[in-house]
């Protein structure tokens, strides 16, 4: 006899839709990042190759991240996008970094959900599962 018990699997697969969810912020994300480029080129000193190539490519990065949201990396990559967005915010505008900053708030919580779902899964209190 274990000293936990154990749960049947969960009705519906709460990590698929945990994925999507990664997948939509990132792809909220890149389009933030991309609306930034009038922001950078009215308030700041206008669109360099250096700020243009570089937030392109944050954004060209943010997209092909978002579909590979089911490899076990993938939370981990998605929080350290957020360091090279406040390095943005710190080399060409500030208003870059405010978004690196609320988006990395948003990130922090998308871990807090996580982990709250793995309590549940273990202690089977997610719909559908019973004890086996």
């Amino acid at each position: 006899m274990s000293a936990t018990p154990e749960f049947s699997a969960p009705a519906t697969d709460p990590w698929k839709g945990f994925r999507g969810i990664n997948a939509a912020v990132l792809i909220l994300e890149a389009i933030v990042i991309g609306l930034t480029f009038p922001v950078v080129a009215t308030l700041g000193d206008g669109v360099t190759w250096a700020s243009g190539l570089y937030l392109g490519i944050l954004c060209v990065v943010m997209i092909l991240l978002s579909g590979m949201q089911g490899r076990s990396w993938s939370l981990p990559a998605n929080l350290g996008m957020q360091v090279p967005v406040i390095i943005g915010g710190v080399l060409f505008h500030w208003s870059i970094a405010v978004v690196g900053v609320v988006f990395l708030c948003v990130w922090v919580y998308i871990v807090y959900i996580k982990r709250d779902v793995q309590r549940r899964i273990a202690r089977g209190m997610l719909p559908g599962q019973h004890p086996l």
